[in-house]
């Protein structure tokens, strides 16, 4: 096929695509609709493709150069050319001047794309496809090791589209020469890594590994220069606030969120809570035992307040998930943490109780050891400079833990059914979050799951345990998926294979660092080839 037939092929394309999508427009079955949802989700990342493929052609073809007549022939043909139309388009080119600098002015001027999205195409095809020097000769794309995925169709293009904005953009902070070079090849492959084997959590990874890599390059000098509470003003009677910190005073403010959102402080401090709430201004939450909230037999009296009026409304701007008389646990989380933040700038005992903020820092000592940077990172997941980390051991009290080591002091066996303080400390330590691919829920929020059923056995011991967040941990018990233990690895997670047609073992990549992910994507390999090892010889 030429390109005039290709053409003619994407006329009629559009064609099909308008009428398809016009078809399933209506009352269509559940399953035609789950299809359909996923056809067209497929074809949105061919289009992906194919626009940062046309942005090149047109940069490196020379198309702003075309004369009038050749514009207007294209016009003239309109979107559904016939192959005379797409023939006599093929235009002609001039050293004149014509009505477009450049490629991109082209692109924004006679297309009407807005100037940013052009420049971005424009860039993802330098990274992804191919540059072109200032003498219009072609050169190897900046970002060789993502150009080679970028059309294999198995992989999401967006996702590699955003892992190339993001390593393109630290371009300067990693440097141009030898270690730059090697630090954007180790990242790309980091990427890669994720955007295959989890690639509902892998923008959010990548984020974290480009952090992480130029972490280390910003003086302190430089980061507290920047650093501050910035006013922006009275907006919509909200005054708002712009934080810049450093990861490790971050953390201390998301221990104090943790804090707030964990339904064992909220239980046994309501009253407190009500308190604290009435003293900063907003109203008191309804108290467990207030009349409104009791069912009509067990009000005093047998009152009933019946239904409210048919004409009551809200006032304007309210919604339900901001009522004040809510419960404190059903507050807004963004309300809740506020709360958190101001109760911990109170003096001394005036907050309830389980608010003091606890922050976790998980070293890498081997990596401690082997090159002194990009060792540490918070409990949840904030790459910490070297310096912030020397500084924390100086200071802070140190519960020293050892994760991955030959001894399992830990391990109750048959002794007891439900796991100890210090079994569930080293378990959330290390594991830091849901097992489920993809599930961001954090460690003090999560259960202690027996992988093996104790009524049937099953050991209370570190390498049986698993965490999961209520959902998960109620969907693995109906079989929803399956939890396979892997030696020298968290627990893998085996998904239906209607979710997963390949049947890999996944494991949860958001919470883990960079190097203990690569081991774990490792274990996961050997854990597959031994499950299908298992069922071939079955």
């Amino acid at each position: 096929m030429d390109s005039s037939e290709a053409l003619v092929q994407l006329g009629r394309a559009a064609e099909l695509f308008t009428g398809a999508v016009a078809a399933l427009d209506g009352q269509i079955p559940a399953g035609h609709a789950a299809y359909a949802a996923r056809l067209i989700e497929d074809l949105g990342k061919h289009l992906v493709r194919a626009q940062i493929s046309a942005a090149h052609a047109v940069r490196s073809s020379g198309a702003h150069k075309l004369d009038q007549e050749s514009l207007q022939l294209i016009n003239d043909a309109g979107l559904r050319p016939t192959l005379a139309d797409a023939k006599a388009a093929a235009g002609h080119t001039t050293t004149a001047r014509t009505h477009y600098r450049n490629a991109a002015d082209l692109l924004s001027g006679w297309l009407a794309l807005p100037i940013s999205t052009v420049r971005e195409r424009i860039t993802h095809a330098d990274c992804l496809i191919g540059q072109v020097t200032d003498a219009g000769e072609p050169a190897k794309p900046a970002l060789g090791l993502l150009a080679r995925q970028f059309a294999n169709p198995q992989l999401d293009p967006r996702l590699i589209l955003a892992a190339a904005r993001k390593i393109h953009a630290a371009r300067k902070d990693l440097g141009a020469g030898a270690a730059g070079r090697r630090a954007s090849r180790q990242l790309q492959r980091q990427a890669l890594d994720f955007i295959a084997q989890q690639p509902a959590t892998a923008r959010k990874h990548i984020n974290t590994l480009v952090a992480a890599a130029v972490g280390e390059k910003h003086s302190k000098k430089g980061l507290q220069d920047r650093a501050g509470i910035y006013r922006l003003g009275m907006r919509q009677g909200l005054e708002h606030l712009l934080i810049k910190c450093l990861p490790t005073q971050a953390e201390a403010m998301f221990a104090v969120f943790r804090a707030i959102d964990n339904p064992k402080t909220i239980a046994g401090n309501r009253e407190k809570l009500a308190q604290m709430l009435a003293g900063m201004g907003f109203a008191a939450t309804t108290a467990w035992d207030d009349a409104g909230t009791m069912p009509d037999w067990a009000r005093a009296g047998g009152s009933q307040s019946g239904p409210a009026p048919a004409d009551a409304s809200p006032e304007p701007g309210a919604s339900a998930s901001d009522d004040p008389q809510r419960p404190f646990e059903e507050l807004r989380p963004e309300l809740r943490h506020l709360l958190g933040l101001l109760a911990a700038l109170q003096p001394t005992g005036a907050g309830p109780p389980g608010l003091a903020a606890q922050v976790g820092v998980i070293l890498d000592y081997d990596k401690m050891l082997s090159c002194g940077r990009d060792f540490a990172v918070t409990a949840s997941g904030i790459p910490i400079p070297a310096g912030e980390a020397r500084a924390l051991l100086c200071n802070a009290g140190i519960y020293p833990l050892v994760l991955g080591g030959a001894s399992k002091i830990l391990d109750l066996g048959r002794t007891q059914r439900l796991y100890s303080s210090a079994q569930a400390r080293a378990i959330r330590t290390a594991y830091r979050g849901c097992g489920y691919p993809g599930c961001s829920m954090p460690a003090q929020r999560c259960e202690l799951d027996h992988l093996d059923k104790w009524e049937l056995g099953g050991r209370t011991d570190i390498g049986s345990a698993e965490l999961f967040c209520t959902v998960h941990h109620i969907g693995r018990h109906c079989g929803l998926f399956h939890s396979v233990k892997v030696p020298g690895s968290r627990p893998m997670v085996l998904l239906p294979q209607e979710l997963d047609p390949a049947q890999r073992l996944q494991f949860q990549h958001l919470l883990l660092r960079t190097r203990r992910g690569a081991q774990a994507a490792a274990a996961g390999g050997r854990g597959h080839r031994a499950l299908e090892g298992r069922h071939a010889g079955g």
